[in-house]
């Protein structure tokens, strides 16, 4: 029963993604026809690469290591639907200004709701912990340690890209 279990989140954490993607790829185009700037393109694809290999990663851990003997853990489901709720209202509070490149409409405030009201990257934090917690849950050990610093090391890239795009570096002048 537990397999069936783990098997349909899966593939309901991978339909979840793909159906962001669409909203991701549909704001997207509205910021951009509204004048939206794209910047730091260069790095994006190792946000591709990493986030693709994060699934192949766990499916290819549990089928190495069977699911035999492998307990549910209900506290790390728990965890893993409090995030998700995190996770919906970053993409709320944002809007369609949500999406996963870094794209700027000049002239326009910075969204300043939701968690976006308490720190400036929510949805990084998010994303960081679950790349923690869903390997976790499927017991893909390896994948929940080096998935979490792949993704800090995309974040040492990406977060001084997006602060520049958004005009929040202070220079020294």
């Amino acid at each position: 029963m537990h397999s069936l279990f783990l098997w349909l989140l899966f593939i309901f954490i991978i339909v979840q993604r793909s159906a962001e993607l669409i909203i991701a790829k549909r704001n997207e185009q509205w910021m951009k026809a509204n004048g939206g700037i794209e910047k730091g393109k260069e790095h994006y694809k190792w946000f591709v690469v990493v986030h693709s290999l994060f699934f192949i990663s766990i499916f290819a851990e549990v089928v190495i290591r069977g699911i035999d003997g492998y307990v549910f853990n209900n506290y790390l489901f728990a965890l893993f639907l409090l995030i998700q709720l995190a996770r919906v209202w970053c993409i709320q509070s944002l809007g369609r200004f949500w999406n996963t490149k870094i794209i700027v409409l000049p002239n326009v405030a910075l969204v300043k709701r939701g968690p976006y009201k308490y720190i400036k990257h929510p949805n990084y934090v998010i994303v960081g912990l679950e790349l923690l917690v869903i390997p976790l849950l499927f017991g893909a050990f390896y994948t929940a340690i080096m998935f979490p610093i792949f993704h800090l090391m995309l974040m040492k890239i990406r977060i001084p890209l997006e602060e520049k795009a958004l005009g929040r570096v202070k220079t020294n002048k």
